[in-house]
């Protein structure tokens, strides 16, 4: 794998938010990677999504054969109803799960049209909530405009424009009195001004975790859109990923870069 690869971002947002989410931080200095440092539901659902993608099974069996899987990473009460159950029902969330496993729909698709389209059928499974298909939408399209070369302007007026996210404000102005969120129209902008205001990719996960919330979902979000904006993953972040990364998961990941890694950078 190397710090291109599609999903990565994401990914290691997601291990490097795991240590914070119960113990929320209201700084950005912090270790990035730790010996608790693991993978939890975002990434699972991430590649999930990837898989479906790649195949012919549909989202919703996708979601249950790979939560099935791995039944104790830390997902939401009724995400876990509704995968351990043999029904296959939405249950009309607005949560951000829905925005948290829609990265690689943004490389895998070629127009903002089908970005679009192709978000809101990986979301409506489960979070058929309009703030639910929001929040996946706002997070695929901002995914492809960064690798297809907007700049973060561009990507920041398409996100007023479509889904009316306010980023206009300053994550110091937000920090303070941020808490735990895990609506998507609560913590979606955020992740958008996380990245918004970043540096480079490792600065859009450190500005995420920083606000005190939902950290490895944010920072999921963060470094998803981050990464395809600034081309790639630092190569130390890669190797902490691939370490904490099981083998059934990685692989998918990289049959995923096979397909959709072109253009990436």
């Amino acid at each position: 794998m190397n710090g291109s690869t599609p999903l990565v971002g994401a990914i290691a947002g997601d291990m490097v938010g795991s240590l914070y989410e119960a113990r929320p931080i209201k700084t950005k200095e912090f270790p990035l990677f730790s010996r608790r440092s693991r993978f939890t539901d975002d990434t699972v659902l991430t590649i999930a999504i990837a898989d479906a993608l790649l195949g012919d099974r549909g989202f919703a069996a996708s979601l249950k054969r790979w939560g099935r899987r791995y039944p104790d990473a830390g997902y939401g009460g009724s995400f876990i109803r509704w995968l351990l159950s043999d029904d296959n029902e939405p249950y009309n969330s607005w949560g951000n799960g829905s925005a948290m496993r829609v990265s690689a729909v943004g490389y895998a698709c070629d127009s903002v049209a089908s970005v679009l389209q192709q978000a809101e059928q990986t979301a409506v499974v489960t979070h058929d909530h309009p703030e639910g298909i929001k929040g996946a939408q706002a997070v695929a399209l901002s995914v492809f405009l960064a690798r297809s070369g907007a700049d973060k302007l561009c990507i920041k007026s398409e996100m007023h424009a479509r889904f009316k996210y306010d980023l206009n404000r300053l994550l110091d102005h937000i920090r303070p009195r941020y808490q735990f969120d895990v609506s998507c129209q609560g913590s979606v902008p955020e992740s958008l001004i996380a990245f918004i205001e970043s540096a480079d990719y490792e600065d859009a996960i450190r500005n995420a975790v920083s606000l005190g919330g939902d950290s490895d979902t944010m920072a999921c979000i963060a470094g998803a859109i981050a990464q395809a904006h600034y081309g790639g993953v630092p190569q130390w972040i890669v190797e902490a990923v691939e370490e904490r990364l099981p083998s059934d998961l990685l692989e998918v990941m990289n049959r995923f870069d096979e397909v959709h890694g072109t253009g990436t950078n």
